[in-house]
C-alpha cells in the first residue's frame, strides 16, 4: 500500500511541476519545516512562517488548501514574555528613614484606607512600594501598581521583575490588543499574576482579591483621560476600586496634587513624609537665570544661555549626563511671514502648525493633519519666512551644531511611537550611550539616571503663561520633577532654570523646593475664588460645525443654566483652541460646592440638554461634559 502512495505522491508532484511550480515550492519547503522528510514526528508549521520562509503569495498556499494537501486550523500563542521566569533576587533592605516611612503607611492603613506618600524626588519610594507589595503579596492579595507613563513603565518593569518575576504582569497601550485580552483572560484565570504594573486603563482589569493599590505620581495629569470618553481620573477610580475589595491606596509623589494634599492634611487621607533623598544626597542647586535681560542684551546663544552652555560643556568634559527640557515638540513652534506676519494655520483647527523638519512638512498637532512646506506667503507673496520658537527638534539641531562630538537623543510624542521606541532611548541614556537627553515633559517624570549633573530647563514660562486655574501647581510640579533628575550618587547637581519672568513669586518656591509656600498660596487663592477643592467644576463643551449657530445654542444653553443653577455658572466662552476638526467649540463653566448632591446636579443638568435638542433648531448640537476637569 505504501508504495501505492508514493506512486500517486509521484504522479501528483509531475502535475504540480507542470501546472503549478510556485505550489511545488511552498509544498517542499512544508515538508522540510514539518520535518516529514526526516522521517520524524511532524511538527507544526504555522502559515505566516511558511509563507515568509518561501516568499510565496497567499493565493497559492490557497491553492494547496483547495486541492485538499494543506488542512488549516487556528490556535491561540500566548505572546506573553516566557523570558522572565529568570531567578529572582532577594528585596533590597530599607534605610532607616524608608523604613520609618514604611510603618508608619502599614499604622495609617489600620484606620485610614487611603495615604499619601509625599517623598521627595530620589527618596526611594519605589523601594518602599516593592516592600508594601512583598507584604501584601504574602497574605495572598494582589497588588495594583498604577503609574502615568509608557515610559516609567519600562524603567520600573526591570526593578520589579527582579524581584517578583513572572508574579508581575505588565498592562499599557503600546501592547497590541491580542497581548492585552491574553492578560484579561489570565487574570480570570486561577493562574492570574498577583501584580499589574500599568497605565490608568489597568483598573478596569479583572482582579480576584485586591490588597493594595499604589498611585505613582498621582499629581500627574496623564492619570485623566480626556478623549474619548469615557473620562475618568485613574487616580479616583483607583481608589474606587480599592474599596470594592476593602483594598487599600497608597498615593506617592514629590509633589500632591492640590486636591490631593488638602485630603491629607485634613485627615480625609494619611499623610507619611520622606523628606530624605537616598544616600543622604542634596537636592540639586537651582540657578535662576533672566533670558530677558540677556535677549536684550543680545547674549543668547538661540533658546540656550551662556551659563547653560557653559556648564553642558563642563558636565561632557567630566563624561557626565545632562538633560535639557523644552515642553514642546516639533522643529519650530511656528512660521511667520517676515514681511506681513502671516501665519499658517490648520484648515480644521484654529491653531498654527507646527514645522517639523525630519519630515520637512509642517502638522496640526490637534488633528494630525499635514501640510507642505509654502515657498511663499500666500498673503503677501514674500519668501522671507522663518521658524518662530524652539521645539525639541530644533533643540536637538542646535545641541548638535554646538557640541558636534556629543552624542544625543530627543524623547517626545514623535520619536516614541512604538513600545520598543521608549526602551531604546532610556536604555540608551542610562548605559551612558547618549551624552545629552532632550525632551518634553516625558523627561521630567520618575526615571532614575545615575550621571545626570546638569539638567536645563529652557523657558519656564511656557508652563506659566497658560490660562488655566492649575498653571501655577503644574509648572511647580513640572520644574521640582524635572529637577529631582539631577544629581544623584556621590555629587549634587545642577538646574539651569531659564526664565523671562524672574520675579514671578514661583522662582524662589522651586529653588528651595518650598512645595508648603506653593500649596498654602494656592489654596488660599482657590478658596477665594470658588474651584477645586473647595468646589467641584464641571465644563459643559458645546460643538458645531456652524460657528454663528453654535454661539447663540452656548447663550440659550447658558441662560437656561442659570436658571436652574444661579451664580455657579460661568460663560459661555471660547477655550483657547475654539475649532478642533472643523467644529467649533464653546465652553460653558459650572462651579458646584463639594457637598452639594452630585446625583441632582447631573439630573438638572441632562434635563437641561434635552430641553435644548428638542428644539428642531438645535438638534445639531453635540453636547459633551468633563466633570472635575484636569
Amino acid at each position: 500500500a505504501a508504495a501505492r502512495n508514493e506512486h500517486r505522491l509521484h504522479i501528483f508532484f509531475d502535475e504540480l511541476q507542470r501546472r503549478a511550480p510556485k505550489q511545488l515550492d511552498l509544498l517542499m519547503k512544508y515538508l522540510e519545516l514539518s520535518g516529514y522528510l526526516g522521517g520524524r514526528d511532524l511538527k507544526e508549521v504555522s502559515k505566516a512562517e511558511l509563507l515568509r520562509r518561501t516568499s510565496a503569495t497567499p493565493a497559492v498556499f490557497n491553492g494547496l488548501v483547495d486541492r485538499g494537501v494543506f488542512e488549516v486550523y487556528q490556535q491561540e500563542i500566548g505572546r506573553i514574555d516566557k523570558a522572565l521566569l529568570k531567578d529572582v533576587v532577594p528585596v533590597n533592605p530599607l534605610n532607616e528613614h524608608q523604613q520609618r516611612a514604611y510603618h508608619s503607611i502599614l499604622e495609617s492603613f489600620q484606620s485610614k484606607n487611603v495615604c499619601l506618600l509625599h517623598g521627595v524626588t530620589a527618596s526611594g519610594k519605589t523601594e518602599v512600594y516593592i516592600h508594601l507589595i512583598e507584604e501584601t503579596i504574602r497574605q495572598g492579595k494582589q497588588v495594583l501598581y498604577l503609574l502615568p507613563e509608557i515610559a516609567l513603565t519600562t524603567q520600573i518593569t526591570e526593578r520589579l521583575q527582579r524581584v517578583f518575576g513572572s508574579r508581575l504582569g505588565i498592562y499599557h497601550s503600546k501592547f497590541p490588543d491580542a497581548e492585552r485580552v491574553e492578560i484579561w483572560q489570565k487574570q480570570l484565570s486561577e493562574a492570574d499574576y498577583d501584580i499589574i504594573l500599568g497605565v490608568r486603563s489597568s483598573v478596569f482589569l479583572p482582579f480576584r482579591n485586591l490588597g493594595l493599590v499604589i498611585v505613582d505620581e498621582e499629581h500627574e495629569n496623564t492619570y485623566k483621560q480626556q478623549d474619548p470618553a469615557p473620562r475618568y481620573h485613574a487616580r479616583n477610580a483607583a481608589i474606587v476600586l480599592a474599596s470594592m475589595y476593602g483594598a487599600k491606596t497608597l498615593l506617592g509623589t514629590a509633589t500632591p496634587s492640590v486636591e490631593t494634599w488638602n485630603n491629607a492634611t485634613s485627615g480625609k487621607y494619611g499623610l507619611v513624609e520622606l523628606k530624605e533623598r537616598y544616600k543622604e544626597i542634596q537636592l540639586p542647586e537651582i540657578i535662576p537665570v533672566d533670558i530677558k535681560e540677556l535677549h536684550r542684551k543680545k547674549m543668547m546663544n538661540g533658546p540656550f544661555s551662556p551659563l547653560l552652555l557653559r556648564y553642558v560643556r563642563e558636565a561632557l568634559e567630566q563624561k557626565e549626563q545632562v538633560i535639557l527640557f523644552q515642553n514642546r515638540r516639533g522643529f519650530a513652534p511656528m512660521i511667520e511671514c517676515n514681511t506681513c506676519g502671516w501665519v499658517p494655520k490648520c484648515k480644521n483647527c484654529d491653531v498654527s502648525l507646527t514645522y517639523h523638519k525630519g519630515l520637512n512638512q509642517l502638522t496640526c498637532h490637534y488633528c494630525g493633519y499635514t501640510y507642505q512646506l509654502p515657498r511663499v506667503c500666500p498673503a503677501c507673496e514674500g519668501t522671507d519666512l522663518r521658524n518662530r520658537g524652539f521645539g525639541t527638534e530644533k533643540i536637538e539641531d542646535d545641541i548638535k551644531a554646538l557640541f558636534p562630538d556629543a552624542r544625543v537623543a530627543r524623547m517626545d510624542l514623535d520619536t516614541t511611537r512604538t513600545r520598543t521606541a521608549y526602551e531604546h532611548i532610556i536604555s540608551d541614556f542610562q548605559q551612558g550611550k547618549t551624552d545629552i537627553l532632550i525632551g518634553t515633559q516625558m523627561v521630567s517624570k520618575g526615571l532614575d539616571f545615575d550621571h545626570v549633573s546638569i539638567v536645563g530647563i529652557l523657558n519656564a514660562d511656557t508652563m506659566l503663561n497658560y490660562p488655566d486655574f492649575r498653571a501655577y501647581e503644574r509648572a511647580f510640579q513640572l520644574m521640582a520633577q524635572v529637577a529631582g533628575r539631577a544629581g544623584r550618587k556621590n555629587k549634587r547637581g545642577r538646574v539651569i532654570l531659564q526664565t523671562k519672568s524672574i520675579d514671578h513669586p514661583i522662582i524662589p518656591q522651586v529653588i528651595a523646593n518650598d512645595y508648603e509656600a506653593m500649596v498654602g498660596g494656592q489654596l488660599a487663592e482657590r478658596q477665594m475664588f470658588h474651584y477645586p477643592p473647595y468646589y467641584r467644576l464641571v465644563y459643559v463643551y458645546l460643538k458645531n460645525r456652524n460657528e454663528t449657530l453654535l454661539d447663540l445654542m452656548a447663550q440659550t444653553m447658558a441662560a437656561k443654566l442659570r436658571t436652574v443653577f444661579g451664580r455657579r455658572v460661568l460663560g459661555p466662552d471660547k477655550p483657547p483652541v475654539a475649532r478642533i476638526q472643523t467644529l467649533f467649540i464653546r465652553k460653558i463653566v459650572l462651579k458646584i460646592e463639594t457637598n452639594a448632591p452630585m446625583a441632582r446636579a447631573r439630573e438638572l443638568l441632562v434635563q437641561v440638554q434635552k430641553e435644548m435638542v428638542a428644539e428642531d433648531r438645535f438638534k445639531s448640537l453635540i453636547v459633551y461634559y468633563d466633570v472635575d476637569p484636569m
